[in-house]
């Protein structure tokens, strides 16, 4: 199954949005919200990292 980079973009921000809600939900981002998105972040430029790497092999 092949997905196009802007449908993988979009539900990887759909997902990633839904699980900060959820965290937000039960009190766990209260202080510290600023360093939540980082590991998000992180995942998404290393996903970003190996497509172009992988996608020349």
């Amino acid at each position: 199954m092949k997905i196009k980079k802007r449908t993988f973009d979009l539900i990887f921000i759909i997902v990633s949005t839904a699980i900060l809600i959820a965290l937000s939900e039960y009190g766990l981002l209260e202080k510290y919200m600023a360093f939540a998105l980082i590991p998000i972040l992180i995942a998404y430029q290393l996903g970003q990292y190996s497509e172009r790497k992988f996608k020349n092999e």
